[in-house]
């Protein structure tokens, strides 16, 4: 069977261009209605996307630098993921729907109980975006007063998914005969108190929801700090990968399917999925109209709040249209990003204006303005040289930029056999090529089935 791309639709605010809520066609308070994700939704499933992808941080970030002039951008209200997919499921019906939710500031038995329930509402479609929570905005909402430690971060995460996917196993898949006749509605040798007792938590299950029809739900993890990787390596299905361009594409994909042997995981285990940020239109002219348009909405102070917000000093008092000055970058998430761009500035003499341009062009995902034909063709040469094994489509403006790539890369992407004309499988594990879970209680027997 032909290898086919995976794709995904973030419904990220209202898209990932910062210019783009000053679109007359953009709904500037989307966020605020469920129309908004409803027509996303629909617009990712007739495309036959793989899954729908809704990113979280539990906080309004960066109030507290006046140099960031965060009332001039759209990034702020959010709907909380696990409710909305409940709602997105029942306006779906194939589309699988993965939702975030941070192992530091949550507890196993409720993420458990809550992704159960909702893999059960949307009959085996639903992932968990697994992240550790770096942002100090988000620490203090939950009572501390600077971000924990990585190293600790990612322990706590492993053991979390440990009790997760142990609460999964609770009851076995005949558990339950609700049999009327004997009166006997569950069979208690079904059933497994997990009895966790671990440096972070201690739980006794068993969970209160039957077994998930995925019984594991697929885990999505983000990050490419070396901890990151590792975990990834380590317990991820799939991982949302940021790579500006196919060179740092290709570096990370070898490294994260380099890790897995250590874990007894084959490289295909994860799927490397790679951000793309397109720009397309019906002609090339058509696609960079619509990309200057965008450029065009981004005022100086936005501008200097994106260099701020990527490691670049307060630059407040310049003209934009001056040569960047020497500046020393700080040290932050976005530092080998950053320190490429400051390559690229001084290689290329470029001004303040363009170097905030770059960021919103594609900075530190994968930007590409052109025909479907343009962008399927750099699509394609990721997929096929090792750099992707599919792509998290990050629409520039929503919902309209996810039309114009369902309507126009998609079929060029089916027409070259890299990506399915009907949806074929059913659950979200099956779709990412994962094989069935298998219980921690199964018998040697029971697992020889499985896998056979």
């Amino acid at each position: 069977m032909r290898r086919r791309m995976i794709l995904g639709l973030p419904i990220h605010f209202l898209g990932y261009h910062q210019g783009c809520w000053r679109l007359p066609d953009v709904p500037a308070d989307g966020m605020l209605h469920f129309q908004h994700f409803t027509e996303c939704a629909r617009i990712a499933e007739r495309g036959k996307f793989d899954f729908l992808f809704l990113a979280d941080s539990a906080a309004v970030r960066n109030l507290d630098d006046p140099s960031i002039p965060r009332d001039r951008e759209h990034e702020h209200l959010r709907v909380e993921p696990l409710a909305l997919l409940a709602a997105l499921a029942m306006v779906t019906e194939r589309i699988g729907l993965v939702a975030t939710a941070s192992t530091t500031y949550n507890e196993p038995y409720m993420l458990a109980r809550g992704f159960a329930s909702l893999d059960h509402i949307a009959a085996g479609r639903i992932g968990w975006n697994l992240v550790t929570g770096f942002s100090r905005d988000e620490a203090r909402n939950y009572g501390y007063d600077a971000v924990i430690g990585s190293d600790m971060r990612h322990e706590r995460a492993r053991e979390f998914v440990d009790v997760v996917n142990g609460l999964y196993d609770s009851w076995d898949d005949d558990a339950f005969p609700r049999d009327r006749t004997t009166g006997l509605y569950f069979d208690r040798s079904r059933m497994h108190f997990l009895e966790h007792r671990g440096k972070h938590f201690k739980v006794r299950g068993p969970l209160d929801v039957q077994v998930p029809p995925q019984r594991h739900l697929p885990i999505i993890t983000a990050g490419y700090s070396d901890q990151a990787n590792e975990f990834t390596a380590q317990l991820a299905d799939a991982v949302y990968s940021a790579a500006p361009d196919i060179g740092s594409g290709r570096t990370y994909y070898a490294d994260v399917k380099g890790r897995m042997a250590k874990y007894g995981r084959s490289p295909e285990a994860v799927r490397v999925l790679a951000g793309i940020m397109p720009f397309v239109g019906r002609t090339r002219q058509e696609a960079q109209d619509k990309f200057e348009r965008l450029q065009s909405l981004i005022s100086p102070e936005v501008g200097l709040g994106m260099l701020r917000l990527h490691n670049f000093p307060d630059l407040r008092g310049h003209d934009v249209d001056e040569p960047m000055p020497e500046v020393e970058l700080t040290r932050g998430r976005y530092d080998m990003f950053s320190d490429a761009l400051l390559e690229r500035v001084r290689r290329d003499n470029l001004t303040i204006r363009q170097t905030y341009e770059a960021i919103a062009a594609g900075f530190w995902q994968f930007g590409k303005v052109g025909t479907a034909a343009d962008i399927a063709d750099a699509m394609e040469e990721w997929f096929t040289t090792g750099a992707a094994d599919g792509f998290n489509v990050q629409c520039p403006y929503l919902p309209g930029g996810a039309a114009d790539f369902v309507g126009l890369v998609v079929p060029e992407l089916q027409r070259r056999g890299l990506f399915r004309t009907e949806y074929e499988e059913t659950t979200l594990r099956e779709r990412l090529g994962m094989a069935p879970a298998v219980s921690r209680y199964a018998t040697p027997a029971q697992r020889g089935e499985m896998r056979a």
